[in-house]
């Protein structure tokens, strides 16, 4: 009997925490507490696939190539988030192994590296958005803009940052493997920080190129061309809620993808907070999806995933 898929996305802090130093150990140990929360969806009769961010360590890892290109030249942002793609997904892979063994789960886990096809005509590449690396002070600024030909910005005082396309995902080059591996009863890794993302050239050949995916847009249409039951997406509040921070909050367990859709061209969902997390949410119910449960780590991980959070239906 072929199990249900849930399609399940986590952000790149559940493995490198705020005001934490970004130690292997501290990462490690955050992976470890991610695998109890994704155990519990693989108890629960689930075939899993897991979606991670991997902004903060993309980030580290970019101070760490401007830091020695003196002495070794840096990676393209395509390698560099390949290189977080293989890490994250090593260390999350190694203790969801460990955690369905200690359950006694026979289900193995894989990890596939994934490449995302994007449009070369993308508008996100005329004016790129998304902010990446370190802060510079404004004379490094100027000379990496015209020796390396960045687009940068100046952000709220604190410094200038390099600044990246956000164009939005159209093909999963690895989909039909991460399908295969789904039906045969593996756990997948998959689309690591929206995936790499690669144009199509001319001929028709995959060339990678200096962007980032959103990875919840990636997650909404992994979700629906994988046809999954379930689409989870984690946040920092246990429910969603309407007229948030006001006397008159309240919370919801279950909306109806019209009253998101009303919600959201209400200013219900600011764009800077739970926004994102509704346009994928909505995203993958028109593309065929059933259920999107919205939720925290920690109430999934406690909770029976069949009555925490928000539930968000066709």
């Amino acid at each position: 009997m072929t199990r249900k898929i849930a399609l399940l996305a986590i952000g790149g802090n559940a493995l490198l925490k705020e005001k934490e130093s970004g130690l292997q150990e501290e990462q490690l140990e955050n992976a470890r507490e991610t695998a109890e929360m994704l155990a519990r969806v693989v108890a629960e009769g689930y075939a899993l696939c897991v979606v991670h961010g991997n902004g903060p360590q993309v980030g580290n890892l970019i101070i760490q190539q401007e830091a020695g290109s003196g002495q070794i030249p840096p990676y393209s942002l395509d390698i560099c988030g390949a290189m977080t793609q293989g890490s994250m997904g090593y260390m999350l892979e190694r203790m969801l192994i460990n955690r369905l063994r200690f359950l006694k789960i026979d289900a193995p886990v894989t990890s596939v590296l994934t490449e995302v096809v994007v449009d070369k005509e993308d508008k996100g590449f005329q004016e790129p958005t998304k902010p990446v690396g370190p802060f510079y002070p404004e004379f490094r600024a100027l000379e990496l803009m015209r020796s390396k030909r960045w687009k940068m910005k100046e952000d709220s005082g604190r410094g200038w940052r390099k600044v990246v396309p956000s164009p939005r995902p159209l093909e999963i080059i690895q989909l039909d493997a991460i399908k295969t591996l789904l039906h045969s009863g593996h756990s997948v890794i998959a689309g690591g920080g929206g995936g790499i993302p690669v144009i199509r050239d001319a001929s028709g050949f995959l060339v990678g190129v200096e962007a980032v995916i959103d990875k919840d847009r990636l997650s909404a249409l992994l979700a629906a061309q994988l046809g999954a039951d379930l689409f989870i997406i984690l946040t920092g509040v246990a429910q969603v809620a309407l007229d948030f921070g006001k006397p008159s909050q309240r919370w919801v367990s279950r909306l109806s993808a019209t009253e998101a859709r009303q919600h959201l061209a209400e200013g219900q969902f600011p764009a800077g907070s739970m926004g994102p997390k509704i346009e994928s949410a909505l995203a993958y119910l028109e593309g065929g999806g059933q259920e999107v449960l919205i939720t925290t780590a920690e109430a999934l991980a406690t909770g029976d995933p069949a009555t925490v959070g928000t539930r968000i239906v066709r």
